[in-house]
């Protein structure tokens, strides 16, 4: 019998997926509370609308993307700002409680709601300490570098890789060697962190090593396991 192995190359630049990865999206009830008090409805949605309606609500949103899925299977709102507000509208408005309005507050709402996990900020900078380069990669069709910026993200980054920019959406490879153009580095001396099968699993196909980290609950993301991988990869101690 025989084996072979492939030898792990020293990684010096590292890709994160945004959501789920870097960014919480929030508690999706604070969310529902963000948007009706930026309408100045009286009360908040549990008082006026009634508790049961009000949870049909917060159940919705926390898997919002996973039902805008069944209008927009294509993911043509990842590359339209316009189709993303678009997707958006026609999403919430399946659920009768949300009027036109309130899905208008909640879109303008959400990107509020989106808080780093506790331990991005640590892990990106002592990344950043031991001399990688750094891109985040999403799919999405907004730009989210104010959120990087309010959540001390955007000044460990040396480069934003947005697929409504790009015109791709992953896992298609045209978004992952963008990526690696802006790390300066091969496909070989990269990683890619997300937290999906489906999308970040494409930075595979173009040859960068990938590692998924499942979704969790709680502040912290586990994100530590990026600073043992690339020292097992480089020879160095995780801090």
């Amino acid at each position: 019998m025989t084996s072979s192995t492939v030898a792990l190359q020293a990684v010096r630049g590292v890709i994160f997926d945004f959501h789920s990865t870097l960014i919480d999206a929030g508690d999706p009830g604070s969310w529902m509370d963000a948007a009706w008090r930026r309408l100045g409805r009286p009360a908040d949605p549990a008082t006026t609308l009634g508790a049961a309606a009000s949870e049909r609500i917060r159940a919705f949103l926390d898997r919002i993307w996973e039902h805008a899925h069944t209008i927009d299977p294509d993911s043509e709102r990842d590359v339209s700002a316009a189709r993303h507000r678009e997707v958006f509208a026609r999403t919430v408005g399946l659920l009768p409680e949300i009027d036109p309005e309130f899905g208008a507050a909640l879109y303008a709402a959400m990107t509020g709601q989106w808080v780093a996990y506790d331990d991005a900020v640590p892990v990106l900078a002592e990344l950043r300490r031991r001399g990688l380069r750094i891109v985040v990669l999403s799919n999405i069709g907004i730009d989210i570098r104010d959120c990087l910026r309010r959540e001390g993200l955007a000044d460990l980054l040396d480069g934003v890789v947005l697929s409504f920019e790009v015109g791709a959406v992953k896992p298609a490879p045209e978004i992952f060697l963008r990526a690696l153009e802006l790390l300066e580095v091969p496909a070989s001396q990269a990683l890619m962190v997300g937290d999906s099968w489906r999308a970040d699993a494409g930075a595979a196909a173009v040859g960068i090593p990938t590692l998924l980290l499942p979704p969790t609950l709680g502040p912290v993301h586990g994100l530590e396991a990026v600073l043992r991988l690339v020292g097992e990869m480089t020879g160095e101690e995780a801090l």
